[in-house]
């Protein structure tokens, strides 16, 4: 009975040292607990951040820009942010302890979405029409090079800026033709407040020209700098719940829903597909593995943005993202 008792002792002792081990590292999400946010509790459910001795809580975001001054300013450790939007935010705040570290939308979800009854079906069709636009959009702020790219006049555009609550409300009650958003967000809102699927053109700027990456883990320098094992611990675990829910979305979004009750399960399972299929599981993706970018095609991105936005200073690609923290043991790939 001694030793049974001194043993539950020792026991107890060891879950407690663990415990204390645990490295807290919040994250900061870009937006609510929508479907393309349930691989990251995926990663909460599954254990996988414990694996790595990581204790991560989640927060909701207010935007694709949201969580790269929360990074940067050491409020948060790890975020979920639009790379393009980081690189202008280095630009202006040089030396800003924060890079991106982990790609997640291969592909990007910046759309025009508009409805076809309002005359909106491609790029040329949003000239003398209203465009509505929240400011902090990440799909808003890469309009111009959109425009540019499909040779649209900005000023034949009525550009209205409209608040993240009221934008597809404006859309369904036709107040504005068109609106900026991430693809899977708008198209399913839009859905949710009564528009005819039909009736919704789903106009993705990677589709149209853009050669620019998505949003991507961000790291606050200093913290990756004391506690590099844990970075790449916690983008192993980002991995790893991407892959969970790609193989079973349902349980996903169960989790998801465990989050924001509110939600509606098979809206968000279908907002979850859209994003693995359009964004994530890319050809490029399935070939070389989650978390990376292709040299060149950062290239061309820089040199988009440098066509529609004057740098302070030379843009330069191993400022805004590394591969340094990525797992090299195969837990990047998805499938």
């Amino acid at each position: 009975m001694f030793n049974r008792t001194i043993t539950a002792f020792a026991t107890a002792i060891a879950l407690t040292g663990a415990a204390q081990a645990q490295t807290a590292m919040p994250f900061a999400l870009d937006w609510k607990f929508e479907g393309p946010a349930a691989p990251y509790f995926s990663a909460v459910d599954n254990g996988h951040f414990t694996a790595e001795g990581l204790s991560v809580e989640i927060s909701e975001g207010a935007g694709s820009l949201d969580a790269i001054p929360k990074v940067a300013t050491g409020a948060f450790p790890v975020g979920f942010a639009d790379i393009n939007s980081l690189v202008k935010f280095l630009d202006q705040n040089p030396g800003a302890p924060v890079i991106a570290v982990m790609m997640v939308y291969d592909k990007p979800p910046f759309a025009v979405v508009g409805r076809k009854s309002l005359g909106v079906n491609g790029p040329a069709d949003l000239a003398g029409k209203v465009l509505g636009a929240p400011p902090p959009d990440g799909a808003w702020a890469q309009f111009p090079i959109f425009a540019a790219e499909n040779g649209l006049d900005m000023a034949t555009i009525t550009v209205e800026p409209v608040g993240f609550p009221t934008r597809e409300p404006m859309l369904a009650e036709g107040k504005v033709a068109s609106i900026t958003g991430f693809s899977f967000s708008s198209t399913l809102n839009l859905k949710r407040l009564g528009v005819p699927a039909d009736d919704i053109s789903v106009i993705l700027m990677a589709d149209h020209g853009v050669a620019l990456y998505g949003n991507a883990i961000i790291v606050n320098t200093d913290f990756a700098a004391a506690n590099p094992a844990q970075v790449t611990g916690f983008l192993r675990a980002v991995a790893m719940g991407w892959k969970d829910a790609i193989n079973d979305p349902q349980t996903a979004v169960a989790g998801l829903i465990k989050r924001n009750p509110a939600a509606d399960a098979a809206l968000e399972s279908e907002r979850l597909q859209m994003a693995i299929d359009a964004n994530v599981l890319t050809d490029y993706v399935k070939a070389n593995g989650m978390g990376g970018v292709d040299a060149a095609r950062m290239a061309r991105a820089i040199e988009q943005t440098k066509s529609v936005y004057s740098f302070n200073n030379e843009p330069n690609a191993a400022l805004y993202f590394t591969d340094a923290y990525l797992p090299t043991d195969g837990s990047l790939k998805l499938q």
